[in-house]
């Protein structure tokens, strides 16, 4: 078993509780209750376990945590533990809100705010993909009409998109290699990136998931050589996710040129 050199907490993130009274795991890692409800629900093999979490060392220094991440918490599904006195091994003794100390090589801070089986987890989140497609919906509705956008299609899966100049080439079609030169935005109007200041267009093979849902289905709507406005609601996009300068749950806009259709 590794040396115990510092504490690792799964408790409310930043608490420790080094100087506490504690106690020991039939596999022998050390941890201390901050609360010690020992009557709350608790998490079982294959639940997932919505936790705030951070990583510090000797010195206490933060390694990881989830503070760095838009939503401040991550999901982690009870599995045995990857080796014996790691400190996954004491999840299964905290209750839902509970948080404890365990003391290891480093020091991880955790508190279980949620736990959920597998239903209830894809139940949620359906219900708060409905809601933000409402929202999404709302937010593409008022930028078409405050920027007095006409000919804005929308199909089945809430996609927009104007087609600014017809193509007279090849329809691109799935499984099709097409290069795409594109400038993406906010629906405020922030400039996030452009290939065309790369001076090089996009090159992708379509309908295999190589990139956005919205650009798997916007772009089999052009032929080659043509140019249009993609307004691509968030389900479409990265979703609750934030990716680099895209924040969470943002609608994008993208003026795409199709290039190449091979």
């Amino acid at each position: 078993m590794f040396r115990k050199l510092v504490c690792i907490a799964v408790a409310a993130v930043g608490m420790t509780a080094c100087n506490k009274s504690r106690s020991t795991t039939k596999n022998g890692v050390e941890y201390v209750f901050h609360k010690g409800d020992t009557t709350g629900k608790k998490a079982k093999m294959g639940d997932i376990v919505t936790l705030e979490y951070a990583m510090r060392n000797s010195k206490d220094s933060i390694l990881q945590s989830t503070a760095q991440l838009a939503n401040r918490v991550t999901q982690y599904k009870m599995a045995p533990p990857p080796y014996p006195g790691s400190w996954q091994d004491g999840l299964a003794m905290v209750s839902e809100g509970d948080s404890v100390t365990f003391f290891e090589v480093v020091k991880h801070t955790v508190r279980i705010a949620k736990i959920q089986n597998q239903a209830d987890l894809m139940k949620e989140q359906e219900n708060s993909s409905l809601k933000q497609k409402e929202v999404d919906a709302k937010l593409i509705a008022d930028y078409v009409a405050k920027n007095k956008l006409s000919n804005v299609q929308q199909t089945a899966s809430g996609l927009n998109y104007l087609i600014t100049q017809p193509g007279t080439g090849k329809q691109a079609q799935a499984n099709d290699t097409v290069s795409v030169h594109y400038t993406l935005k906010t629906l405020d109007g922030k400039a996030i990136e452009s290939s065309r200041e790369r001076g090089q267009p996009f090159p992708f093979t379509l309908g295999q998931r190589q990139v956005i849902p919205g650009w798997d289905e916007g772009i089999a709507l052009m032929k080659e050589g043509g140019k249009a406005t993609l307004i691509v609601p968030s389900g479409l996009a990265y979703g609750p996710s934030a990716s680099g300068p895209i924040a969470a749950n943002s609608v994008l806009l993208f003026d795409v040129e199709l290039v190449d259709v091979k």
